[in-house]
């Protein structure tokens, strides 16, 4: 039987990559004049990414 594995641990793994996503992402939008690559941004980007993944696939 296969474990589905310790919800903490996927949630610093989403957390994680959301950051690293929204970083790219942002970085990207700022290069071409979009927004504003700062700390902010790329948290609450991050945190929007990391609730709507949590939504979408670990629920």
């Amino acid at each position: 039987m296969a474990s589905d594995g310790d919800i903490r641990v996927l949630l610093v793994l989403d957390l994680l990559l959301s950051l690293a996503f929204s970083t790219v992402v942002v970085w990207g939008l700022s290069f071409f004049g979009l927004a504003t690559f700062t700390a902010r941004t790329v948290g609450v980007t991050a945190f929007f990414l990391a609730v709507l993944t949590y939504l979408l696939v670990l629920r």
